[in-house]
């Protein structure tokens, strides 16, 4: 076991027992492997290009076995870039992306300057207590509620790394950021997480500007109807101020339901 989310493995990745899931041991949390295609994306466009937004898939369930990842740049033009990323095992798609890059460019424009909720150092630490596993995702971030509690659908909470995505490998702000955004719908819950499933089978962050520093804030708002569909709307903080957003599609199911 080593302390991080995956260990490199000839052309692909094999995830450690860090990136484990809230809702099974047998897979991953979405936040790693969302982490790891926005890796690819980085490496993909230039240096001069900053990602803007990306969206994800959740096409299937990512397990323990290795994963590759294929990342394509489809238009490359001077203000605009966009790529698309497939992760897949064995040549079988389970994670899609596409990302869109622009060109950074000097601009005389005035910031609006936000107070970003009470700071981490200031708040009592958290952990997941719904994990089925000792160690897993929960085990791997620090976290602290700054606004509402575990339960309420209206929370703010700042969330940080504790181990690196790929070992020796400093995460970039961007993978703090897709780490962290896909929380979203564990921090605030509409629904009893004893009751129901809340998976979300997407996951877009679209970005105002490179965040700063090792945490990030999500002020999640969860929301639900009686068809079994939900959103998790989560507004990003670093210690700064608001530097973008992100936006899960839930999928409510009570459990124990048998298929049908």
């Amino acid at each position: 076991m080593s302390d991080a989310f995956f260990l490199p493995d000839g052309d692909g990745f094999l995830p450690q027992v860090h990136s484990t899931g809230p809702w099974s041991p047998d897979f991953l949390h979405g936040g790693p492997p969302s982490a790891l295609v926005t890796r690819g994306f980085e490496r993909a466009f230039p240096d001069d290009f900053q990602l803007t937004r990306v969206t994800f898939e959740l096409l299937r369930p990512v397990g323990f076995t290795k994963l590759t990842l294929k990342t394509e740049v489809e238009t490359a033009g001077a203000n605009v870039r966009r790529g698309t990323a497939t992760l897949e095992s064995d040549g079988k798609p389970l994670l899609r992306a596409t990302a869109m890059a622009f060109r950074k460019v000097p601009v005389a424009v005035e910031q609006e300057k936000e107070t970003p909720p009470p700071l981490p150092a200031t708040l009592p630490p958290f952990t997941f207590p719904f994990f089925l596993t000792k160690v897993g995702f929960h085990t791997s971030v620090d976290m602290a509620y700054a606004e509402g509690a575990l339960g309420a659908s209206s929370v703010a909470v700042w969330l940080r790394m504790k181990i690196p995505l790929l070992p020796g490998e400093k995460p970039s702000p961007f993978v703090r950021t897709a780490i962290a955004a896909d929380c979203g719908n564990g921090v605030a819950h509409v629904v009893d997480f004893n009751a129901f499933t809340f998976i979300n089978a997407d996951l877009t962050i679209s970005l105002l500007r490179r965040p700063v520093g090792e945490w990030v804030c999500l002020q999640t708002r969860s929301m639900a109807t009686k068809d079994g569909m939900g959103l998790a709307d989560t507004r990003l903080w670093d210690e700064r101020g608001p530097f973008g957003r992100s936006d899960q599609s839930l999928v409510i199911r009570p459990r124990n339901t048998p298929e049908t």
